[in-house]
């Protein structure tokens, strides 16, 4: 008997919880198969048959089990089913298409309705419950109570007030929390408890972003396969200003304060299971094209679930783009163990005095909450500013913050 363990998905994660079997006990499996999905506090990961045989499962879906516990059996010794495809590759027979033959299932026969019953108004739920224990109304009817007055009362008021067909009913649908939404709700209550958490406000004019990426978008997808975006732009900026502030892409780990000389960005991505966050790598060593491509694949990755936890770690510091969905302004929430995180916004066209004239600017609000124990005003206004700057400038993205730095050697 072969065993499945439960591999480990990271260094701070201790349990997992089987979120779906994708194959039935008993049933035979090939080699390299994905037999299950598991849900850790971070990411959907696959468990996989590192051997073929017939698997024994000793999990049910949605148990909570130890990372490196054993979840499945897979007996060795099984031949696989007569047919079968991994029987064929066993046998060395050519696998050929199998032409598609329809069978015939045979149902219960539906009980029809009497024609006096067709105006009685059944709920969704009602319906679902009476076609699984094969009933109609006359059954429902005939197993009621005898009619009083309090039910003739309530008809005639209904014929007085009628129910329009577009009325909500009060029906509750119950979710389980996933183990991803559950830590991310832990984590985002101890961030409010444990850190002295600010936030400060800024707008930029993206006029000049938006024409430069307008007149070199042809070029730029031409070149490289995909669109360039503003999330690119975001993240070479906010690596940019760490340069001039490192504080705001440090980190507090047991009273002491760690300033990386890297810059790892966690990206926020919103995914059917919850927000993931995948880290793009040294951005101070990539071009906005490498950038831009990353994000994309990672955001993809995270989306379809087959991003990795090796691709979710390390990051100093978190873009988070509440944009996407029209968002005008927000106070995002640290991604610990970072101190500060940067929130983005819908741009908007308004009004604005420039050069003593009123123009119409296309503008977005931009917000950065920061801990303030170890990130002081100075710092994070200052890193705020040079983000503007940078983007409402973005020649400056080329030559650095301040190129006279590089000039005179300082």
């Amino acid at each position: 008997m072969y065993p499945i363990i439960v591999p480990t998905p990271g260094e701070s994660i201790t349990e997992v919880e089987i979120a779906r079997w994708l194959v039935e006990e008993g049933q035979y499996v090939s080699l390299n198969q994905t037999i299950a999905e598991i849900e850790s506090d971070k990411a959907t990961l696959e468990l996989v048959a590192d051997v073929a045989g017939v698997v024994h499962l000793h999990a049910k879906e949605g148990d909570t089990v130890p990372v490196g516990s054993k979840v499945a059996e897979i007996d060795e010794s099984a031949t696989a089913p007569e047919g079968s495809e991994s029987s064929k590759v066993e046998n060395n027979i050519p696998i050929e298409e199998t032409p598609i033959v329809e069978q015939k299932t045979t149902e219960k026969p539906i009980k029809k309705e009497e024609d006096h019953h067709s105006e009685i108004k059944t709920t969704p739920t009602a319906k679902a419950m009476m076609k699984e224990y094969d009933l109609n109304v006359d059954d429902i009817i005939s197993g009621l109570r005898r009619i009083k007055k309090g039910d003739i009362e309530q008809v005639l008021s209904a014929k007085d007030n009628p129910v329009s067909k577009e009325e909500w009913t009060e029906e509750i649908e119950i979710i389980p929390m996933s183990p991803l939404r559950k830590k991310l709700s832990q984590r985002l209550v101890s961030v409010k408890n444990e850190t002295a958490m600010l936030t400060t406000f800024n707008e930029i004019n993206l006029y000049k972003l938006m024409e430069i990426r307008k007149r070199y978008q042809p070029d730029f997808q031409k070149k490289h396969g995909f669109k360039l975006g503003f999330m690119s732009l975001f993240t070479k900026a906010v690596s940019e200003a760490l340069k001039l502030h490192p504080m705001v892409g440090a980190s507090i780990k047991d009273e002491e304060i760690h300033v990386p000389h890297y810059h790892h960005i966690s990206i926020a991505v919103q995914t059917p299971k919850g927000l993931m966050v995948p880290v793009v790598k040294d951005v101070e060593k990539k071009t906005i094209a490498q950038i831009e491509g990353e994000i994309k694949e990672l955001a993809a990755k995270a989306r379809s679930k087959k991003i990795s936890l090796q691709e979710m770690e390390g990051g100093i510091f978190t873009i988070t783009n509440g944009g996407t969905f029209g968002s005008m302004m927000s106070t995002p929430i640290i991604n610990p163990p970072q101190s500060a995180i940067l929130g983005m916004h819908n741009i908007i066209e308004r009004p604005i005095a420039e050069n003593g004239q009123v123009v119409i600017r296309p503008m977005m609000y931009v917000a950065l909450s920061y801990d303030h124990r170890i990130i002081d005003g100075k710092d994070s206004v200052g890193f705020l500013v040079k983000i503007k700057q940078l983007l409402e400038e973005p020649s400056l993205l080329l030559t650095g913050p301040d190129p006279y730095l590089s000039l005179f050697d300082l």
